[in-house]
């Protein structure tokens, strides 16, 4: 019987260790519902709201509200999503969005241009005499522009990705080196 006995302990003492850690785990949890609750004085102010306006390859393009410091990819997703030709690699998905802001979402492969390299010029306008979209265009159909090469066109792609679409044709003296004589000269051929 002392075997018997030694099992009864054993099995005691893993009760008792179950049940103070039973106990123990609901302390702790009722410690942190008290944090959580401090942090709500923080959440109790209004949370602004911006309005973007999209268009393009969207669902359900127009006017969408969201919370301040929202993404380009929660106002696609506010429209519904992407259409199944939309072409997610020109737009920046983390994109910070400012009130009033248009985000446009190209089309990929428009008639097949895209692919065609006789073609190339065509798609994105510049030396046919089409404008160029300051806010869609590649590096290649920037570089057609009057004033514009390959390290000014990167410059204009990146400020998009970080400052987000151009609002106006104005906006893009703001990029290093392009002042009002290099505007005066592109006006005619840019758009947004």
């Amino acid at each position: 019987m002392p075997i018997y006995k030694k099992g009864m302990l054993v099995l005691i003492v893993i009760l008792l260790a179950a049940t103070g850690g039973t106990y123990y785990g609901l302390y702790a949890e009722e410690q942190a519902t008290v944090l959580d609750a401090a942090s709500t004085a923080e959440n109790s102010l209004p949370q602004r709201e911006i309005t973007i306006y999209v268009v393009g390859a969207v669902n359900k393009p127009g006017l969408v509200n969201l919370p301040e410091g929202a993404r380009a990819a929660d106002a696609v997703n506010a429209c519904g999503g992407l259409l199944p030709t939309a072409d997610s690699e020109k737009i920046n998905m983390a994109q910070v969005l400012k009130d009033g802001q248009q985000l446009k979402v190209p089309e990929k492969n428009a008639a097949g241009i895209k692919n065609d390299p006789s073609k190339a010029g065509q798609a994105k306008g510049g030396e046919n005499g089409e404008k160029v979209n300051i806010n869609t265009a590649d590096e290649k159909a920037l570089d057609t522009l009057p004033g514009v090469g390959p390290a000014m066109a990167k410059r204009i792609i990146e400020y998009r990705e970080t400052e987000g679409a151009f609002q106006s044709i104005e906006d893009i003296k703001k990029i290093r080196g392009i002042g009002d004589a290099k505007f005066a000269k592109m006006k005619d051929k840019i758009c947004i």
